[in-house]
């Protein structure tokens, strides 16, 4: 969207019809002395093609790997060209939301289509149309426990993304609600005695993740059944959704619950963002889901159509009743997703986990061979942890894959003090046999 400045005349124009003399006087109501009262510190203007040149140079700050191991939320899949192709079309591209449902069946199916797909994946009854990213989506799981619930504590396992807990903490807080963190065991999965400890009759919901942070799978059914004999409700966030290729869905294992971060599915890992975060919820959850909810229908002569369902923002209803405050949903993002699960198939998620899944583990075998150290012997997906024997070993390791133009995993020491030497590496179907010996080399 282009700016283009008001001319002095009808700048003057403006002011005069509203009854003021200059613009400043519009920032009255405005203290003084919270007001910048200097000119911004901006670089000289520059023309068009100058500006390119400026911006081209500052990209080429930026570090390009030619290989990566780095997951811990955010995951290097292979894009099929045919997404960006249906995304980039106008009717898509410039769709921004269904306020004239009846006039948007276009986007209403492809919402439809994607709610129904989640579904599929996640084994839940009902999906929504998406929310920001994996951590709010985990957020608005926990006040959907409170406000189902009515209880006023939310337990999470330390083992769910850091990030994500961080979120869910500033949500709860904001409400004046208690958030319980459970420590994780030796093999790096939630400790189910500490579990049992902290769970009450105050406990609205337990927030776990599987894979977790770790890329441990949990013991959900052993955690299910903790949760729903509390008559709390159950959660559980995956951070790449691609293991659903071959895990069993949360909802065959009875979560109440299930959200998920949509960016493996299509969306490039672009600095962090714009990502999608997926929610699905069994039926008697359905009205406190945030956002929007797309149903079909048929027309009067029996045409099958598209509608919004259900609409619980305060866009719609009066601002204390709404599920949440969303006001956009990542709608482009989310037909993203779709285009990409359509165009694998059930077929190929299944493969594409299978990759994952497979050489993750022959990374681990190999890295055993050459003596490196597992943190957890655990079950895992394509994420596992390798401990040095100190943080100089970790940061030698770290500065020999940089080196070599190879983007290193994350060192936990930043979420997990007790981890200060250890590496979460990921692979994914995009790490080849020779990256995988290469950094196995390397090491």
């Amino acid at each position: 969207m282009d700016f283009i400045p008001k001319s002095k005349e009808e700048t003057e124009f403006m002011l005069e019809d509203i009854g003021i003399e200059s613009i400043s006087e519009l920032f009255s109501d405005i203290p003084e002395k919270i007001r910048l009262n200097k000119s911004l510190n901006l670089p000289k203007e520059l023309s068009e093609a100058d500006l390119k040149k400026e911006i081209e140079a500052i990209a080429k700050k930026n570090r390009s790997y030619k290989s990566s191991f780095l997951g811990a939320g955010s995951y290097s899949h292979y894009i099929p060209s045919i997404i960006d192709h249906i995304i980039s079309r106008s009717e898509f591209y410039t769709a921004y939301t269904p306020y004239q449902a009846e006039m948007s069946q276009g986007i209403l199916q492809a919402i439809f289509e994607y709610q129904t797909m989640i579904c599929n994946l996640t084994g839940m009854d009902v999906s929504n149309a998406s929310v920001y990213d994996g951590a709010e989506a985990l957020a608005e799981a926990a006040i959907i426990s409170l406000n189902k619930t009515k209880k006023s504590e939310i337990i999470i396992s330390k083992t769910a993304h850091p990030e994500y807990r961080e979120t869910v903490r500033t949500y709860l807080d904001a409400r004046d609600k208690k958030l319980i963190e459970i420590d994780f065991n030796k093999q790096g999965k939630t400790d189910f005695e500490k579990l049992k400890h902290a769970i009450n009759e105050n406990t609205a919901g337990i927030l776990i993740q599987s894979p977790n942070f770790f890329g441990n799978i949990e013991d959900i059914k052993e955690i299910e059944k903790i949760t729903h004999n509390n008559k709390s409700l159950l959660t559980v966030a995956i951070s790449d959704p691609s293991c659903l290729g071959i895990l069993i869905p949360p909802g065959d294992l009875n979560a109440d619950i299930v959200i998920a971060e949509g960016q493996s599915f299509g969306n490039p890992k672009s600095f962090g963002g714009p990502y999608l975060g997926i929610i699905a919820v069994k039926q008697d959850l359905m009205r406190y889901i945030p956002g929007r909810i797309a149903g079909q229908t048929i027309d009067k002569e029996n045409n099958i159509g598209y509608t919004l369902t259900l609409q619980a923002r305060e866009q719609h209803i009066r601002r204390e009743k709404a599920s949440c405050n969303i006001c956009s949903n990542e709608a482009l993002n989310a037909l993203a997703a779709s285009v990409y699960l359509a165009s694998l198939g059930k077929q190929g998620i299944k493969e594409l986990a299978s990759l994952n899944l497979q050489k993750s583990h022959y990374a681990s075998e190999e890295l055993k061979k050459k003596e490196v150290k597992q943190k957890f012997e655990a079950d895992f997906y394509n994420e596992f942890v390798i401990e040095f024997e100190n943080k100089e070993q970790l940061e030698r390791f770290r500065e020999q894959l940089e080196k070599n133009n190879i983007e290193p995993g994350l060192s936990l020491e930043k979420y997990y003090p007790e981890l200060e030497n250890c590496m979460l590496l990921c692979v994914t179907e995009m790490n080849s046999k020779q990256d995988i010996d290469k950094l196995v080399n390397l090491l």
